[in-house]
């Protein structure tokens, strides 16, 4: 059966790069499958610091207790001053308060870990659930002197729906692949995620200046705390590792609204970070990392050539090649999901809206590689202005019309995720930690 002429023209490049695409997928993949946690106990005393803006406090009140029920220090709360019901949340608990004025994250990062008084430091987001074990585990990587940053593994807590769910496949692929991977070829990961990042203190305090005083393109950076600090550390020569048996849960976005702006945030900040490492010697020290970087940019553009095909095929109205094309989608996914199906095999019938999201994510970041030179949180009424970071009004963010509702500035009653009081944690290995009040002595 001969096939008409634009099968081959269209479809032969497609058949290439989805080869391409899946060698670079197996790259990453199969040195993931090999990677193993520290498993020898090590001990270190370390502080947690938590920069607190604007929580939900049923939220907060779960997070903090679940770092209580840790064997850790001391908890460092660095409460801005505008967050009266956070700071009224944590005089319950036997925790460190300091209360500061200066918008942005970046300056309650720093004011935490000069308070700190351990060797480690565990800078950790105001939503962050900790399971019990979460500080024996981080503690084991250090036991190498090389490594100065242990990030740990990450799912969705609390939420629930469409939104949540897809999340939740998203942190599964990137513990069980990206960041696996490179912790096995280098010891060397490209973020240690703020939402609970280990550190040694002594490093955050040699990096302090430079992380304080970043800029891109001549304009202070306000966002990307996190990708910093892990290039800071690495750009020194020591390693960055994921424990992957150290769980937290954070709670994520639960309207497209928010979903789109939070992610035009990370994708800006991974591209000035990514960009700027890739111009510079001391990314190749790590190639496989170098690669990984290389790798993520290019798939922002190659990622798309897929749905532009099937929109031509509908357009053509030829079914079969669709639905063919369509049925390749859901199983090449869920061969690439398979650690997250296996822990929840429900999520075979999301992978549908895990390839659709996943081309909304492409166009976003598309959109943040054009205005990467812009700097504002999005989810935080803090921008930078005249070179100040500064607090703002509910003024939107200028960007491409196609994106208008990820730019604009919602409330902070709609940047809130909402949670019934201490929500159960979903199918997960384990669960959080008990709550203080429940705990075998407490008061």
């Amino acid at each position: 059966m001969s096939l008409p002429l634009y099968y081959y023209v269209l479809g032969t490049p497609l058949g290439v790069l989805g080869l391409v695409r899946w060698g670079c997928w197996l790259v990453r993949r199969i040195p993931a499958v090999l990677y193993r946690p520290f498993t020898e106990p090590y001990r270190l005393p370390m502080s947690i610091v938590v920069p607190v803006y604007q929580e939900d406090p049923v939220v907060f009140a779960a997070a903090v207790e679940s770092w209580l029920a840790n064997d850790v220090a001391e908890v460092i709360l660095v409460i801005d001053e505008s967050d009266a019901a956070c700071r009224e949340v944590a005089a319950r608990y036997p925790v460190r308060v300091l209360v500061t004025d200066v918008p942005g994250k970046r300056d309650a990062l720093r004011r935490g870990w000069n308070a700190a008084r351990t060797e480690l430091v565990a800078l950790v987001d105001s939503d962050t659930v900790w399971a019990p074990d979460v500080a024996a585990e981080v503690f084991k990587p250090f036991a190498d002197p090389r490594i100065g940053g242990v990030g740990t593994r990450q799912n969705v807590y609390g939420s629930k729906g469409f939104l949540a769910r897809i999340t939740d496949m998203f942190l599964d692929h990137r513990y069980f692949d990206e960041n696996a991977s490179q912790s096995l070829l280098g010891k060397a990961m490209s973020c240690l995620s703020g939402r609970t990042a280990v550190y040694r203190r002594r490093l955050l305090l040699e990096v302090e200046h430079e992380f304080m005083n970043e800029t891109f393109w001549g304009v202070p950076c306000l966002s990307g705390d996190d990708k910093r600090l892990t290039t800071l550390i690495l750009e020194r020569g020591h390693l960055t590792y994921l424990q992957r048996t150290a769980q937290v849960w954070s709670t994520f976005p639960d309207t497209w609204r928010v979903f789109g702006k939070q992610r035009l945030r990370w994708a800006r900040n991974t591209w000035r970070s990514d960009l700027r490492a890739l111009s510079r010697r001391w990314v190749w020290r790590h190639p496989f990392l170098a690669y990984t970087m290389v790798d993520k940019g290019i798939s922002s553009f190659t990622l798309l050539f897929g749905p532009a095909f099937m929109i031509y095929s509908l357009v053509v109205q030829n079914w079969v090649f669709c639905a063919v094309l369509a049925a390749w989608w859901q199983i090449s996914r869920s061969a690439k999901m398979l650690p997250h199906l296996r822990r929840r095999p429900s999520s075979f019938f999301f992978i549908p809206g895990y390839v659709v999201v996943s081309w909304i994510m492409a166009l976003i970041k598309l959109q943040a590689l054009l205005t990467v030179r812009r700097q504002r949180w999005l989810t935080r009424q803090v921008a930078v202005r005249d070179g100040e970071v500064v607090r703002t009004t509910t003024e939107p963010d200028p960007g491409p019309a196609a994106f208008a509702d990820a730019e604009a500035t919602v409330s902070d009653a709609e940047a809130t995720v909402e949670l019934p009081a201490i929500p159960p944690i979903p199918r997960q290995r384990r669960g959080p930690a008990p709550m203080w009040h429940e705990r075998e002595g407490a008061a």
